[in-house]
């Protein structure tokens, strides 16, 4: 076992441990639970109704209990008396097979049977707007290209320090921070890890942004296209893959084409191949699609992709490999689960590498200038449903993240779908009423 939770609160001068799962749709819920208490959370859980949740459940199901990882253990560096740990949710002494961080658990278990243990890194793109959602907080932030505007990232001076200075003191090598493409957007990085703990720490990171945003009478979100026009929030995942006492990059070969290996092509060729598909999870909302397929942005480009085709170190292209032994995933956007991002890389990775898949033919050109001279190379989903048909139509990366989970996922996505369908809206009276 990892932690004492009782006894890091003793140490710490923890008196209170927020209990989270992230459900199906990215949501983060929690309880309260007061030191004093922690020791039979830690062995028992923290009891839910996974119904009143974004998970696939009834008013009828048996409690599920949230048990606390103690290793994902941390302290809010604004709040220290409070402490944060992500938790493993159980019904009737079983696994939920469909919850998020019990996925990707799953499959950094089954990489790690074939000797393969993957780290990543997130570049978590965010706006800080009013408290209304209506616009970005800096009125004076209105250049065309704003991205690196340093007067800009000094006016959120405030914000943005606190929050690294918090990443610092977690240890999580936080190593730049700029303001990004679109007005009001920001991107914090930090040291990649193991895939969990990045998950972890991407989960955590969304919370820890919020809560400052929130002390200083702002506004924080990681929506995927919160404005017309601009930039959207992406979250660009960085993949490697590496061998059991970690210090051996196995997508690493300088004789390859970029430094990529055949283990790390095929991975990359899992990924391509299922490219559609896991759009459905990496760009999990009605409004992701505005991103991907958007028009021209007041910068001059979305930076986001709408075809499946990879490059060396191009941005234009939904892939891009940036040096040897890794490679960058830009499809994601801010909405993506951050247990759920982790996943369906593994999953698409794992079956490329035992499929020995083919990445394809690499192109160089600029896609936002020539993708039209691409032939053969798919286009990514219009829209939500077109990526959860998508997904449903792929039995093998279904059946590799798991049948309940899939299942789950499809059901509570298409009634969301219908939901957006159903709703009437200002477009359909302005197009339609004089007809």
């Amino acid at each position: 076992m990892g932690n004492d939770l009782a006894a890091f609160a003793k140490e710490n001068g923890v008196k209170y441990f927020m209990i989270s799962y992230t459900d199906l749709f990215g949501g983060q819920r929690a309880k309260l639970v007061p030191a004093q208490a922690i020791a039979d959370m830690q062995k028992d859980g923290a009891g839910f109704a996974g119904f009143a949740t974004w998970l696939d459940l009834t008013p009828a199901h048996p409690d599920m209990l949230a048990v606390p990882d103690p290793d994902s253990v941390i302290q809010l560096p604004w709040k220290p008396d409070v402490a944060w740990v992500a938790a493993n949710c159980i019904m009737d002494d079983k696994s939920v097979a469909q919850a998020p961080r019990n996925t990707l658990k799953r499959l950094i278990t089954e990489a790690a049977g074939d000797g393969m243990y993957i780290k990543t890194g997130v570049e978590a793109e965010f706006f800080l707007i009013s408290p209304d959602g209506k616009a970005i907080s800096d009125e004076y932030d209105t250049a065309s290209k704003p991205c690196y505007d340093q007067q800009a990232v000094m006016r959120r001076y405030d914000v943005i320090a606190e929050i690294c200075d918090h990443m610092l003191a977690l240890g999580w090598g936080p190593y730049q921070n700029d303001h990004e493409d679109a007005n009001g957007q920001f991107e914090m990085n930090w040291a990649f890890d193991d895939a969990l703990a990045t998950a972890d720490k991407h989960s955590f990171f969304k919370f820890m942004v919020r809560s400052v945003a929130e002390k200083h009478g702002l506004r924080a979100t990681f929506m995927p296209k919160p404005f017309p026009g601009l930039t959207g929030n992406g979250c660009h995942a960085h993949i490697s893959v590496w061998d059991r006492d970690g210090k051996t990059n196995v997508f690493a070969d300088n004789a390859m084409e970029l430094g990529l290996s055949a283990k790390g092509r095929n991975f990359l060729g899992g990924i391509m191949k299922h490219a559609s598909a896991l759009a459905a999870i990496t760009n999990p909302t009605v409004n992701s699609y505005k991103r991907i397929n958007a028009p021209r942005t007041i910068s001059g480009a979305t930076w986001a992709p709408n075809s499946v085709t990879w490059t060396g170190n191009n941005r234009t292209h939904m892939v891009r490999v940036p040096g040897p032994g890794r490679f960058e995933l830009r499809l994601p956007d801010g909405a993506a689960n951050p247990y759920l991002l982790q996943a369906v890389i593994i999953a698409a990775g794992l079956d490329g590498i035992r499929s020995q898949a083919d990445p394809g033919k690499r192109y160089d050109i600029d896609m936002y200038q020539f993708g039209h001279t691409v032939e053969g190379a798919p286009k990514l989903p219009l829209n939500l449903l077109d990526a959860l048909r998508e997904f449903d139509n792929d039995k093998s990366l279904k059946a590799a993240l798991g049948e309940e989970f899939s299942s789950a996922y499809l059901k509570l996505k298409h009634q969301e779908w219908n939901s957006y369908a159903s709703h009437f809206t200002q477009w359909e009276r302005d197009h339609t009423l004089d007809i």
